[in-house]
């Protein structure tokens, strides 16, 4: 009996020795699994989980494992190591916070990780580093390789390829200028009287006929009559009255161009208000009338024009009243006309640019800078402009665009400052001031800049680029909306809509080297060779450093890029 015992007592302890006793096994790389397969950057980073299915009888109940993913590189050479957060998951026995596993029925674990990205991880593998703590005896494990590679194809979103936010003009080739003399007529009357026609401002607008006709940068756009009948008396006698005063009235002005001799005058066109009940209202809510609030009252109260004057002829008290103040300034015709200043021409406004830039207004300056693609010159033309105008944020503003566009961004932030000192308002300024903060990684204040930029034209560009840059995907594809440009088929790419960033792509004005490896990328996804091979040799034609990119680049894993 004793014998049977002492036997037993020893597997117990042969149990307990190879769950705590003997030093762990070496980890297989059958163990794990990542995910995503292979990496993606998110943003400017590479996040992914290593999910772990340990054996049964493997884990020894007393260990303590860290395990600490690492992206090992080597490009061209050169080797290097991005280590990640370590994880510790433990044995049974183990009083520690690691995710426990049992030695017995084995167990899972999960490591999740997120490194900054540089293009050298673009050629690396991941592997899982294990330091094992045992009873305070350390020991390491071989690495196990459990991922390779990073698509990096997010990185390829820009801030220097957004385009500033421009501070507009405003100059109008043409100006239209309008005038105005009115005719008044007497009670039920409708000739138009020479004590009308000889008042300063019938007088003063015939003039400017005149002045407008002879002058070559001037033209008449069209004369206007419109005539009107004050609303006493019937309807039916107040429509032929105003309908006699716009003839007459159109026939002065037709006789007066006739006689200054004015051929060129647009259209003469004419109209008739048979009773201005509208004009007799204004007229009303501004006289001092005694009792004005009840005529109003009887306005508002009646709409049939018949009943209306009944009704107010009926305030004896006040009738009187508007027949001398009111009712005589209804019966008029007013003569507009529209005149048209023709401003001066393209190619004169570059000339005096050329000859005499003093002689410029801001925006003509500023408006002579539109009229050219080369970045070049645009910079010379604003900078000239800040100089003539120093007090102009605009010409400031602009300046510093050119320079954004030529890869001075030392210059450009300066001349933004300048302009956000100038004027602190301008929206404008706040997003150029958001891009220089996107392109320096400082996130938080380049939200802030774009929120105070919210309204103008190209913000939608920089916010998308903002947004893809901080990994939110939703967001950049609705901040680009329907903007063609490279970074906005970047977010349709990532998000799988194949079809609308090909459309994006196709409809880019000025494709440039990004665009054509894009357009790879897109062929890649959709397994067209031809179009993978065709558009890269464009890119690297045009930039030869995506050369190196490519080659390395695993969105072109399936295809030989050899002979590229």
């Amino acid at each position: 009996m004793k014998k049977s015992i002492v036997y037993v007592s020893a597997g117990v302890l042969l149990i307990g020795l190879t769950g705590c006793s003997k030093k762990l096994g070496q980890f297989s790389a059958d163990f794990f699994s990542t995910n995503p397969t292979p990496l993606e950057t998110v943003g400017e980073s590479v996040p992914g989980t290593i999910h772990g299915n340990i054996p049964a009888k493997f884990m020894i109940k007393n260990a303590k494992v860290t395990a600490t993913p690492e992206l090992r590189w080597n490009d061209q050479g050169k080797e290097g190591v991005v280590a990640a957060q370590p994880i510790e998951f433990q044995g049974e026995n183990v009083r520690a916070n690691g995710q426990v596993i049992s030695y017995n029925y084995g167990g899972q674990i999960s490591i999740p990780f997120n490194v900054a990205y540089t293009p050298e991880l673009a050629n690396s593998d991941l592997y899982l580093n294990f330091q094992v703590d045992q009873n305070g005896k350390f020991y390491n494990l071989p690495a196990v390789k459990v991922g390779r590679g990073v698509i990096a194809t997010s990185t390829l979103a820009s801030a220097s390829t957004v385009r500033p936010a421009v501070a507009p003009d405003n100059f109008q080739k043409v100006i239209t200028e309008t005038y105005s003399a009115d005719i008044h007529f007497l009670i039920n009357q409708a000739n138009v009287r020479a004590s009308e026609t000889s008042k300063a401002d019938y007088i003063d607008l015939n003039k400017k006929l005149v002045e407008a006709n002879a002058a070559p940068n001037m033209e008449i756009a069209g004369v206007t009559v419109n005539s009107f009948a004050s609303p006493e008396g019937s309807l039916q006698f107040n429509t032929q009255l105003a309908e006699r005063r716009e003839k007459n009235t159109s026939s002065a002005v037709e006789n007066q161009l006739k006689k200054d001799k004015i051929t060129e005058f647009g259209e003469l066109t004419s109209s008739f208000t048979p009773e201005d009940w509208e004009g007799f209202q204004k007229l009303v809510e501004k006289s001092n009338i005694q009792d004005k609030e009840l005529i109003l009252s009887v306005l508002s109260m009646y709409k049939d024009p018949e009943q209306r004057e009944k009704e107010i002829r009926n305030l004896s008290s006040v009738f009187n009243e508007l027949a001398d103040q009111i009712l005589p300034q209804l019966r008029y015709s007013r003569v507009l006309a529209s005149i048209n200043v023709i401003g001066k021409s393209d190619q004169e406004l570059i000339n005096l640019f050329n000859t005499d830039p003093q002689k410029l207004t801001e925006d003509e300056i500023l408006y002579v800078a539109t009229l050219t693609d080369d970045n070049t010159r645009k910079m010379e033309i604003y900078r000239k402009a800040a100089d003539i105008y120093p007090a102009s944020y605009r010409a400031v503003n602009n300046l510093g665009l050119t320079q954004y566009v030529a890869g001075d961004y030392k210059s450009a932030k300066s001349n933004f400052q300048r302009a956000a000192q100038m004027n602190p308002s301008a929206k404008e300024v706040a997003m150029n001031e958001g891009l220089i903060s996107l392109l320096n990684k400082d996130y938080n204040k380049a939200n802030e800049q774009f929120g105070a930029a919210a309204g103008v034209p190209e913000n939608r560009d920089a916010l998308g680029v903002y947004y893809l840059a901080t990994g939110e995907l939703t967001k950049a594809n609705t901040a680009f909306a329907d903007s063609k440009t490279n970074n906005a088929a970047l977010a349709q790419i990532l998000a799988k809509d194949y079809s609308a960033a090909k459309n994006t792509l196709s409809s880019i004005a000025t494709p440039d080297a990004v665009t054509y490896y894009l357009t790879a990328i897109l062929g890649a996804r959709t397994n067209n060779e031809n179009m993978v091979m065709s558009n890269l040799r464009q890119a690297v034609k045009l930039d030869n450093n995506l050369l190196h990119r490519a080659k390395k680049d695993l969105e072109f894993a399936n295809f030989n890029l050899s002979y590229l």
